[in-house]
């Protein structure tokens, strides 16, 4: 029987669902970005299945049609991919600045627990509501978020 880790046996009967972290990266000149995986979004659409092909004589006459049943199909709505965005180096993601973040978007009703300074499930549900509103799906903040929050300074080269 395989041993399972003591945290990860109470995140799983906590029911907690565990999520792997972006990849964030320094790109050398003073800033990060995050890449987040984004999966493929499906949907099933009528359409048909062929059951039987068609049976064709060698001098191309059809001896018998193929058959087809209606049935659902999966269709790619959005292929799988990737999204990359600035965001504040981990080094500047302070406790103050998390606490920062959970007062703004407390004060905008998108985040009601307390101010820890932790950037966990609940604070990254509460940014991930404010991105998406803005078009970035993801949990993870966005340079552009933290700035357009009043939390980090914007840059004269920025403007």
């Amino acid at each position: 029987m395989a041993r399972i880790p003591l945290a990860l046996a109470a995140a799983l009967a906590a029911g907690c669902t565990l999520q792997t972290a972006p990849d964030v990266e320094d790109d050398g000149a003073g800033g990060c970005y995050a890449t987040e995986r984004v999966p493929a979004i499906y949907e099933q659409t009528p359409g048909e299945i062929l059951v039987v092909q068609a049976e064709i004589a060698e001098d191309g006459t059809v001896l018998r049609p193929p058959i087809y049943r209606r049935a659902l199909v999966p269709k790619v709505v959005r292929p799988r991919g990737e999204m990359r965005f600035a965001t504040p180096c981990p080094s500047d993601l302070t406790p103050d600045l998390i606490a920062s973040v959970q007062r703004a978007l407390a004060a905008r009703g998108l985040y009601g627990g307390a101010a820890t300074g932790r950037l966990d499930g609940a604070t990254r549900a509460a940014i991930r509501r404010f991105q998406s509103e803005r078009g970035l799906d993801s949990g993870t903040l966005s340079l552009e978020t933290a700035r357009s929050l009043g939390l980090i300074a914007i840059s004269p080269e920025d403007l």
